[in-house]
């Protein structure tokens, strides 16, 4: 059982830096992937908690050491008190840096313990510092899910908006919106509509609008007006009317 114990113990800088990489990938998964589990562990109300990673990549919360000095130095202590006096994200990102500091001095114990020198010590630092800290993968990932987030946000306001698309706007006009009492009649009255440009008939599936001086009909294509354009003009004047210069 001894020896066996003893050949787990990290000795060399590659046996080291896997055992940082194992319990970096612990903690990362416990601040993104795990993080409303680790949330919910963090209860403010219990004692002083820290966040263990382990070389298998397993996390856990727990109690710190009761033996001092710890066979390893300690995660920060108390991370859980914090945990409802700040925001989300910036809780998120103390434990991470305070995670960061704690994975250099674990590296570095057994650096010091097995009498590294100088040049090894560089090699063992040269591969960690290769690594993006816990601390920028954590916020990295926050900032990503905030932008996915605005950006479901903003397809769903774009949707909502072109499923409204003039409802407040007296001079943009859509042919096919145009309901009268008898639905035939408005048909028929469609079907003569001519565009005021090309002077091609109405057609139900092409945007249509209506000048608010002259009263005559265009396709959007015919004068350069898009649906989306459409909903921020609030009085259009059709390239005729626009051309004509007021009279006083």
């Amino acid at each position: 059982m001894e020896a066996a114990a003893a050949r787990s113990i990290p000795r060399t800088v590659e046996e080291i830096f896997k055992d940082f990489m194992g319990r970096r990938a612990a903690m990362i998964k416990a601040l993104t992937t795990d993080v409303q589990e680790f949330y919910q562990l963090c209860n403010p109300e219990k004692e002083n908690l820290c966040l263990y990673g382990f070389p298998n990549e397993q996390w856990e919360v727990n109690l710190p050491a009761e033996e001092v000095p710890p066979e390893l130095p300690e995660p920060a202590l108390g991370i859980n008190f914090a945990r409802d006096g700040m925001q989300d994200k910036d809780w998120l990102s103390l434990v991470a840096v305070h995670s960061d500091a704690w994975l250099l001095s674990v590296a570095f114990f057994y650096g010091a313990r097995f009498g590294f020198d100088k040049a090894t010590r560089k090699r063992l630092y040269a591969l960690i510092n290769d690594l993006p800290t816990i601390f920028e993968v954590v916020t990295e990932t926050a900032e990503k899910q905030a932008k996915e987030k605005s950006s479901v946000s903003n397809i769903a306001n774009n949707n909502t908006k072109t499923s409204s698309k003039a409802g407040g706007s007296e001079s943009v006009k859509y042919l096919k919106q145009v309901k009268d009492e008898d639905e035939e009649e408005d048909d028929e009255e469609h079907g003569e509509t001519l565009c005021g440009a090309c002077g091609e008939n109405y057609a139900s599936d092409e945007f249509w609008i209506c000048c608010d001086i002259c009263e005559n009909w265009f396709h959007g294509k015919c004068v350069k007006i898009t649906p989306a354009r459409a909903e921020h003009i609030k009085h259009y004047k059709c390239p005729s009317c626009s051309s004509k210069r007021v009279r006083v």
